[in-house]
């Protein structure tokens, strides 16, 4: 084929068409890798979908799995009598906690047992900034700092800032040198002998002990029972939230329990709706689901999400920047990881197990989540299987979420409030806020479904299954798993299984 010369010079016609077609490939595929949420993700299991969307839940199915708990026999574990402060503090405890909010959370109630295996003051934990979600919210931003010193003033001593004399020791401090006064070595899960042994001599000499890291520092195992009833107080009594996600936790729970309108027509006037709310003897039911589908999680766990080539060199390249590449399920093919319950579900797989469950499209689901992986196009299939699902922007208004605006710290703290009071709770795969949503509703003996993973990959793996086979599957893996109580096992965490450390027989 012969080129032609532009009439204006230069490039020619050909050359030009080539350039820019490569130009369009290029930025086409540049934008689809990079911001994959813009592709149109095509439902993985249709065949489903369309039953699913079609299904019609028995009413003794609907009241089945909506019914509460009976009681397990188990009630929280309260102290008789206060144990006395000693008459002089060792020195000072200092903790600085990485991860995000429920890894704070845990690490916030083992500073307090470590504080007192120690008889040390304890400092209001420092919290890290999150480098994933960039949140530099405090202790103060999230907790109720006057109520979690009062609920703890006859165990430990708390201050909320160091006095004067010690105001040196900040972070900026230990990040420029070695420390004497830093604690750099304690191991994950360390037993109160190791602290006894390794920091105690550090407050007696210099009056001050910085403790970091302190992520899972402290054993679940060999501890005096009164160690470990403090930390369930801590984690059940102690620990919070400030009252503006009290408040705004309240409405959103009133907006799902009784449905009048949109954010924008309630206002912000949310006291005097929750009051109201209270006196209605017609209080709906709701789900909370904890979509953990953000990009770190999709990423970290190496398997296929149906995004396409796109998506995969985007999660490709994320990986190799967060972490070097190094993800440990990566040596195993997308089916083996699926069958092994090791790939989190997406939106569309969890509205399945949902449905398959009994929920029907009258089901108030609200959705706990951080930004999805996908988007919108990701949301819209379980949108479709429950259409009046909410979350935190179509129930509140701007006006209301502008003190969480951007606080991903205050964002899950709003979500863990409304996930705790709701009728029944479900997270999409396991991780820190599954974890001790688990645990606290265990505690408070509300049901919560733990989805069978294994099971579900399995499932999903199988493209030629009937959605009633589907179904018999799903409720028949998921009847020992709406909230039964377990007992915990040695290594097992104490913020998980409750019982028997923070619980006792009725």
């Amino acid at each position: 084929m012969m080129e032609q010369a532009h009439p204006c010079g230069g490039a020619t016609l050909v050359t030009l068409s080539f350039a820019l077609l490569f130009f369009s490939t290029f930025t086409h595929a540049f934008s689809s890798a990079a911001y994959p949420e813009l592709n149109h993700v095509k439902p993985r299991h249709s065949r489903l979908l369309r039953s699913a969307v079609q299904r019609e839940t028995p009413t003794s199915q609907l009241s089945e799995i909506w019914s509460p708990l009976e009681s397990q026999g188990w009630k929280p574990y309260v102290e008789n009598k206060p144990s006395a402060l000693p008459e002089k503090s060792e020195g000072y405890i200092q903790v600085f906690l990485d991860g995000g909010l429920n890894q704070q959370r845990m690490g916030i109630c083992d500073a307090v047992a470590v504080a007192k295996i120690l008889n040390a003051t304890l400092v209001i934990p420092y919290l890290e900034l999150n480098p994933v979600w960039r949140d530099s919210s405090s202790f103060l931003d999230i907790f109720d700092v006057d109520h979690f010193i009062d609920v703890l003033k006859d165990d430990i001593s708390i201050v909320k800032e160091l006095p004067e004399e010690y105001s040196w020791s900040t972070r900026e401090y230990y990040a420029m040198a070695i420390r004497e006064t830093r604690i750099k070595a304690a191991p994950v899960h360390a037993s109160a002998h190791w602290y006894l042994e390794n920091v105690l001599p550090v407050l007696q000499s210099y009056g001050i002990a910085a403790i970091s890291p302190f992520s899972h520092r402290l054993s679940f195992d060999n501890l005096p029972m009164d160690i470990q009833h403090l930390r369930c107080k801590v984690n059940f009594q102690a620990l919070t939230f400030v009252p503006h996600i009290r408040t705004l936790g309240d409405a959103l729970i009133s907006r799902l329990r009784y449905p009048r309108g949109s954010a924008r027509e309630m206002g912000s006037n949310y006291l005097q709706e929750v009051t109201s709310a209270v006196d209605s003897k017609n209080a709906g039911k709701f789900v909370v689901l904890h979509l953990r589908f953000d990009k770190d999680m999709a990423a970290h766990s190496a398997c296929d999400f149906g995004g396409g080539k796109a998506e995969k060199w985007a999660l490709a390249k994320y990986r190799q920047v967060i972490w070097q590449g190094r993800v440990l399920n990566s040596q195993f093919t997308d089916e083996e990881l699926r069958s092994q319950g090791r790939c989190p579900m997406t939106p569309e797989e969890v509205g399945l197990l949902l449905a398959a469950l009994g929920f029907d499209n009258s089901t108030r689901l609200y959705l706990a989540s951080h930004k999805v992986y996908g988007g919108e196009a990701r949301i819209s299939t379980l949108r479709e299987l429950f259409p009046l699902m909410e979350d935190k922007k179509s129930l509140a208004s701007s006006e209301e979420r502008s003190l969480i605006k951007g606080k991903a710290s205050l964002l899950a703290a709003l979500d863990y409030y409304v996930g705790l009071h709701s009728d029944i709770f479900i997270s999409a795969s396991p991780g820190n806020m599954h974890n001790a949503l688990v645990g606290h509703r265990t505690y408070l003996n509300l049901k919560t479904i733990r989805p069978n993973m294994a099971l579900m990959g399995q499932l999903f793996l199988n493209k030629t299954i009937e959605w009633s086979d589907f179904q018999d599957a799903v409720v028949e893996g998921h009847q020992n798993r709406q909230g039964q109580l377990r007992l915990r096992k040695p290594k097992q965490s104490i913020y998980t299984y409750p019982a028997p450390d923070c619980m006792c027989q009725a």
